[in-house]
């Protein structure tokens, strides 16, 4: 039998007000909290809640055949909390089902691993206890920011004591190998890897309403005929995808959440010869058929599904050495306030915005923007920044 993986990430950025030059120094207020606020509250409407509703039901009726997997950032967990506290309580009653699992990944979901494993560790210990405290659950899966994964990334988290990590199934890795199998972490071969089969999982993700696509309308019964095809072998295929493809990157009136309505009983029809399973039960039911050697750090991120969206132009490498350069002085002053600063500041979509990718790539940017330019968003993040520096200068000063 072919095993489905379902995973979902759930993440929501802590947005900046436009703090502009004049702002430093008068104000220590860097978020836009109306903007946190409304935009939360409309993709809990649109998203949270309406699936995960939808979720309990097909896991009850389908009793416990269908499974599911999550990760939700550190960011996506306090703005629940401040603005849609019922979408917390609404994944709690996922949790109980049994048939639901969270996995670890960076607090801040940061882009930590690429320039410091000790922030790294911290943010990953900090994430799983957060984990534990709000679903009970203690994390024994991982799946870093942006699916971002190389072999000393796989060897650091192993070390943490992770036995499955999510990846990319990037052709530039696998060249002719299929993602559609487990493999194993090329320095700590105990580490069992799960790549996301992009084609399958942008089928959904991307596509779904796309009325130019030649596969529109894309239907269950459709799909689960590529799932099973014999042409595509395999015993694991990962779909993986942002949580908030359902209702708010594809519209309810897409037909999206009656595809996933109809998904799971279509797929377990017998003669398909499949099955669902979490994250942890697709790695530790399959044996890892190779050895898989990435030296360099990819991503599921652009045509390159590498590291470009976030690092890589003048603007995105100056923020970020500027930033990882406050972490000490951050650790002396010891303040929550500081912290929380920190924390939100290394969000991945800070420096996201700044990419200056064009063509189809530079599309993608675009959607998720809020700024006008890469340089704008720069330049917001840099007076945030800045003003950060000075405040915190004056903090270890008093001392």
């Amino acid at each position: 039998m072919k095993t489905i993986c379902f995973y979902f990430q759930v993440h929501q950025p802590m947005r900046l007000r436009k703090y502009r030059f004049f702002d430093m120094g008068k104000s220590h207020n860097y978020l836009d909290d109306a903007a946190n606020r409304s935009i939360m509250q409309k993709v809990a409407r649109r998203c949270y809640l309406p699936m995960n509703a939808l979720m309990l039901k097909l896991i009850e009726e389908n009793r416990g055949a269908f499974k599911v997997s999550f990760s939700i950032s550190g960011p996506a967990i306090e703005q629940f909390r401040a603005y849609a506290p019922e979408v917390l309580d609404s994944f709690k009653k996922l949790v109980a089902t049994g048939h639901v699992e969270f996995l670890a990944e960076t607090y801040s979901h940061s882009l930590a691993s690429l320039v410091d494993m000790d922030e790294f560790r911290s943010e990953v210990r900090r994430h799983s206890a957060l984990m534990e405290a709000e679903f009970g659950q203690k994390p024994g899966a991982f799946r870093n920011t942006e699916l971002i994964y190389s072999d000393a990334i796989g060897a650091e988290v192993a070390a943490l004591g992770f036995k499955t990590m999510l990846a990319e199934g990037a052709k530039h890795v696998l060249g002719w190998k299929s993602p559609n199998y487990v493999y194993a972490g090329a320095v700590d071969q105990k580490l069992r890897l799960l790549l996301r089969n992009y084609k399958l999982s942008d089928d959904i993700a991307f596509r779904f309403s796309n009325r130019g696509w030649d596969e529109w309308p894309l239907t269950a019964d459709k799909y689960v005929g590529w799932l099973a095809d014999a042409s595509n072998p395999g015993e694991v295929i990962n779909l993986f995808m942002d949580y908030e493809t359902f209702g708010e990157h594809q519209w309810a009136d897409s037909g999206i959440f009656d595809f996933m309505a109809r998904l799971p009983k279509t797929a377990l029809a017998q003669k398909h010869g499949l099955r669902f399973a979490t994250v942890s039960e697709a790695a530790g039911n399959n044996q890892p058929v190779a050895v898989l050697h990435s030296p360099h750090a990819m991503s599921w991120a652009d045509e390159e599904r590498d590291v470009t969206a976030w690092l890589g132009n003048e603007l995105q490498d100056e923020a970020f050495a500027k930033l990882y350069a406050l972490k000490e002085n951050v650790r002396k002053v010891n303040n929550p306030d500081f912290d929380f600063v920190w924390r939100f500041m290394q969000n991945s979509d800070h420096f996201y915005y700044m990419a200056t990718k064009w063509l189809s790539d530079g599309d993608v940017h675009t959607y998720f923007n809020p700024y006008g330019s890469a340089y704008e968003a720069f330049i917001n993040y840099m007076n945030v920044l800045s003003d950060f520096t000075v405040d915190l200068d004056r903090a270890l000063a008093g001392r």
